[in-house]
């Protein structure tokens, strides 16, 4: 076994010269279950066995005593730069049992191909396949029963924290340029994005691993053109304007690196000829995903009642 690197893209993934990859976070995983604290209830589900795809499914305890309300559905994609993170991981898990919980939504949680293994674009071609998915239930017949009883896919929101971000913002322009009509997309919520960009903007001119980032998009899409590639920079992208949505809510934090592209991103968005709504919140004094690894610090809450809110 060789300890000579490939790839070094600490505190994310390490690669070796013999293929061997370590993740350095996010490969442990939770049962689906009936969370104790919350009542929500979850469940897996392979909707593709070629391409392996699959989703966890939340519902509210509310479901049980109010069963013939249909509640809004929250398609959300999880973080870690393409290369980390699953829909199985303690941290998305207890995440989506807090906001299922408090939003009353019914969640489809993503789990997509990773890279290096499956280099981009197949994160977003699996987030696609799922999307297809969640719409074979619009008339109630799908093949997921808590969809078909649970899930109103007039009220549809997509969300996603960092690559996850990216994810949903690109699967709302692709609902509108493929016209996706089994649902209706109503908002997207995007946490600390991941986008980026060759000109430095804002704060970024003083970021000592502006190389990095970029090296990091690279190895996860080979193919791209760059980071001013449309999937990585959306004010490159001649079809902005076409995203599938009323609104949008972008969350950044005052201390990530990706502060100023979330910024940026709601600035070019109201240029476009979008005619939706944009709305950004900014927390102060925190890092990037300061929600996932405090979730109970008063920031996220606040946070997740603002989130709250707008999908309701």
């Amino acid at each position: 076994m060789s300890d000579e690197l490939a790839h070094d893209f600490f505190p994310i993934i390490k690669v070796y010269k013999d293929g061997r990859v370590d993740r350095l976070w996010g490969t442990s995983t939770l049962p689906a279950s009936i969370d104790p604290q919350t009542g929500v209830q979850s469940k897996d589900v392979v909707i593709s066995t070629a391409p392996p795809v699959s989703v966890r499914l939340y519902i509210p305890k509310s479901t049980t005593t109010e069963s013939t309300r249909k509640l809004p559905l929250l398609v959300y994609f999880h973080g870690g730069g393409f290369c980390n993170g699953s829909a199985f991981s303690p941290t998305y898990h207890n995440y989506l049992n807090s906001l299922v919980s408090e939003a009353n939504v019914v969640a489809v949680s993503v789990d997509y191909r990773l890279v290096p293994e499956h280099p981009l674009p197949a994160a977003y071609e699996d987030s696609w396949a799922t999307l297809k998915w969640v719409e074979s239930h619009f008339a109630g017949n799908g093949p997921e029963d808590w969809l078909n009883r649970h899930a109103d896919l007039n009220r549809v929101f997509f969300s996603g924290d960092s690559a996850g971000a990216n994810i949903a913002h690109h699967m709302g322009l692709r609902v509108g340029s493929e016209k996706l009509v089994g649902f209706k997309l109503n908002g997207i919520v995007l946490v600390h994005p991941y986008f980026w960009g060759e000109e430095p903007i804002g704060g970024e001119v003083a970021l000592g691993h502006r190389e990095h980032l970029d090296a990091l998009w690279r190895f996860a899409y080979p193919l791209t053109s760059g980071s001013d590639d449309p999937l990585f920079n959306p004010g490159k992208d001649p079809k902005l304007g076409e995203l599938s949505c009323e609104k949008v809510l972008v969350c950044v934090a005052e201390k990530d690196a990706l502060k100023d592209r979330g910024w940026y991103y709601s600035e070019v968005l109201k240029k476009s000829g979008w005619n939706g709504v944009v709305e950004v919140l900014e927390t102060k004094e925190e890092q990037h995903v300061f929600h996932l690894i405090n979730p109970s610090c008063d920031n996220a809450v606040t946070m997740l009642k603002k989130i709250v809110s707008f999908m309701n």
